[in-house]
């Protein structure tokens, strides 16, 4: 990545507000296409609100959003994901009364008419979680949470989007769930997909993240490159379990 480089998305310091309580300062933040950058930072730090902000879920009340070029702070949610933005939200959020496959359907909509190619999406969701595969006629809601949380992902997937926002993927998982998760996620990143991952798991967050950012208090207060973050004594002692 150069300087010269257009960033396929920028946010320029943002704030937001939740009524009177401010949760985000003056937060900047840059990506290219085919990165994965991490938002790292404990409970009420704003790295929810970040994503959230990015997804037009929440609206700056100061700053801009772009992506591609375009100014998005002030977009509704339907627009943006209409821009080619997925999502993999907090707490999986799937259809409990439909389907794994009608879920996995929904997360396709937008693309429809490409039938073949969402048959070929299908194959490899199924290929990549055989227990969805297995379970492909079961109601979401009677799903486990790592199997939903499968199922999240599989969505965005089908969606196809340029880029992927997901929000604290390893949360309430069993360890070996996550691993499952992120080997997927190890393999988007392979093929180029752009990620924008939002995770309290610091030490698997910026083994898969090309740069990451810190934020506390609605602050970013350390950036830089996935190896420069492993490195900083400050991360290891607050996030690596240091010493």
């Amino acid at each position: 990545m150069t300087s010269s480089q257009t960033p396929f998305l920028q946010l320029e310091n943002i704030d937001v507000h939740y009524g009177a309580v401010q949760a985000l300062f003056d937060v900047n933040l840059t990506m290219q296409k085919g990165e994965v950058v991490s938002v790292l930072g404990g409970n009420a730090s704003g790295k929810s609100t970040t994503l959230k902000s990015v997804l037009g879920l929440v609206s700056p009340s100061k700053g801009r959003i772009i992506l591609e070029g375009r100014e998005i702070q002030g977009l509704l949610s339907p627009d943006v994901i209409d821009l080619g933005v997925a999502s993999v939200p907090e707490g999986r959020r799937v259809f409990p009364e439909m389907s794994v496959y009608e879920n996995l359907l929904m997360g396709a909509y937008p693309r429809r008419h490409e039938k073949e190619a969402i048959e070929r999406d299908l194959h490899e969701v199924f290929t990549s979680f055989p227990r969805l595969a297995e379970r492909r006629r079961q109601a979401a809601g009677t799903l486990s949470g790592g199997e939903q949380q499968m199922l999240a992902l599989g969505r965005a997937w089908l969606r196809r989007g340029k880029l992927v926002c997901i929000d604290e993927p390893s949360m309430g998982l069993s360890p070996r769930f996550v691993d499952m998760v992120y080997q997927v996620l190890f393999r988007w990143k392979a093929a180029g997909q752009t990620i924008l991952l939002v995770e309290q798991n610091a030490r698997i967050a910026l083994e898969l993240a090309d740069r990451a950012y810190v934020l506390q208090h609605g602050h970013v207060i350390i950036s830089g490159t996935a190896a420069q973050l492993s490195a900083d004594p400050a991360v290891q002692k607050a996030y690596l379990g240091a010493a």
